[in-house]
């Protein structure tokens, strides 16, 4: 059974500058469908693992904990790249003098 491994430590850190550059140059460009698109693979990935959680079969109940902290990472980086994606459109939003996607956590991008 193929696990896409991210909690390998080399995989994580792989991963992790790839999400930090795809969100720097959604940044940059002020265009929010780069960082959708960051949280729409790993939407993807996380859909993958728990599906590979559910059918795991006897044989392999060994990958039961590689494949629980897969899951648990895979939240993280849903949680980053979302936050990331309403920061960027927030952005994009100031850029094009039009209304947001969503408003309700100005009090934070104030702090950013």
């Amino acid at each position: 059974m193929f696990i896409f491994d991210i909690s390998n430590i080399l995989n994580l850190l792989l991963m992790l500058a790839a999400t930090i550059l795809l969100i720097f140059l959604a940044q940059e460009l002020k265009k929010s469908y780069i960082a959708g698109i960051v949280l729409f693979a790993y939407l993807i990935i996380l859909i993958m693992h728990v599906a590979q959680l559910v059918t795991l079969s006897d044989q392999y109940r060994d990958m039961l904990s590689v494949l629980t902290r897969c899951v648990a990472i895979d939240f993280v980086f849903v949680f980053i790249s979302f936050f990331a994606y309403l920061w960027v459109d927030d952005l994009e939003a100031k850029k094009m003098e039009k209304k947001s996607l969503d408003n309700s956590l100005d009090w934070l991008w104030k702090n950013v």
